[in-house]
């Protein structure tokens, strides 16, 4: 396939934490120009074959997709999967293992929210969830939101739901090698999801990468919904230090939230190498 090519490798549904069904984003990215598509949910591959004939009914070219969350360094990181067989019983287990926790997180973030005098938050979130295994931060943003509490989504993480704020709890996630040797063993390819996103130091950033490498990952995400126009240039620069190839998606959630629709990015830079190219045989 082409190294210039509109595609959206990462974007979320109803099945984790998204607004729109898989077969309504895979209309509004072919609306948009998308060419090659992946719906990459949360810790769950639920939605793959719905999407999958979606985009075969918008006359796209699809990529399987999950974004798995890792605990690394004591930061929540993430890591897409591309290719990979969504029926594959070791990811299937890994990803139901990963998703058990968030129910008595949820609980503990609602008891939080009520001792500053926001009661109800768990069963208010809840109606914003497609899948209740799947219940976030974001469920809880968007009942704030809705309450009336907070104006938008980005102003309820700032003041409740980040480090140190009272419905902040934080989850052990699957271990980085774990991630990537579900998606590897199910003959996909793993991708660090959008890296300027952490808040590491570089000595750390390079330690996620070296381990990310030694497991079998092999792509970064260069131009996504929420780099910078100078992150762009930061981790093309990386992606050809540490040889990655470079990932493109919008990280699409939502029509009211999303910072970048799908299929509305730059394009890679031409001097790297696209992940896509690597999946050649796994694109359907």
């Amino acid at each position: 396939m082409p190294s210039i090519l509109n595609a959206d490798l990462h974007c979320h549904s109803v099945v984790s934490d998204g607004t729109l069904t898989p077969e309504a984003l895979a209309e509004r990215a072919a609306a948009n120009g998308v060419e090659l598509w992946a719906l990459t949910d949360h810790d769950e591959v639920g939605g793959q074959h719905r999407a999958m004939a979606a985009a075969k009914a918008q006359g796209m070219r699809y990529l399987t997709g999950c974004e798995i969350s890792v605990t690394f360094a004591g930061e929540t990181v993430h890591i897409v999967g591309l290719g990979f067989d969504p029926d594959d019983a070791r990811m299937r287990a890994g990803l139901q293992a990963t998703r058990g926790g968030r129910g008595e997180r949820a609980q503990e973030m609602s008891a939080g929210l009520a001792r500053v005098g926001i009661p109800g938050a768990y069963e208010g979130a809840l109606t914003f969830v497609g899948n209740p295994e799947l219940i976030s931060r974001t469920h809880f943003a968007r009942f704030l939101v809705e309450s009336g509490v907070c104006r938008d989504t980005s102003e309820v993480f700032r003041k409740y739901l980040t480090e140190g704020k009272p419905g902040y709890v934080p989850h052990r996630w699957a271990t980085l090698k774990d991630a990537v040797h579900w998606i590897t063993a199910g003959g996909g390819i793993a991708v660090v999801a959008h890296p300027g996103r952490y808040n590491f130091t570089a000595n750390e950033e390079h330690a996620l990468f070296i381990e990310f490498q030694a497991h079998g990952g092999r792509a970064i995400e260069v131009v996504t919904g929420s780099h910078s126009p100078a992150e762009y240039v930061e981790y093309t620069e990386k992606a050809l230090e540490y040889g990655f190839a470079a990932s493109r998606g919008s990280d699409f959630h939502s029509p009211d939230e999303s910072h970048v629709d799908l299929g509305k990015l730059p394009w890679l830079p031409g001097t790297l190498t696209p992940v896509w190219e690597l999946l050649e045989d796994r694109i359907q």
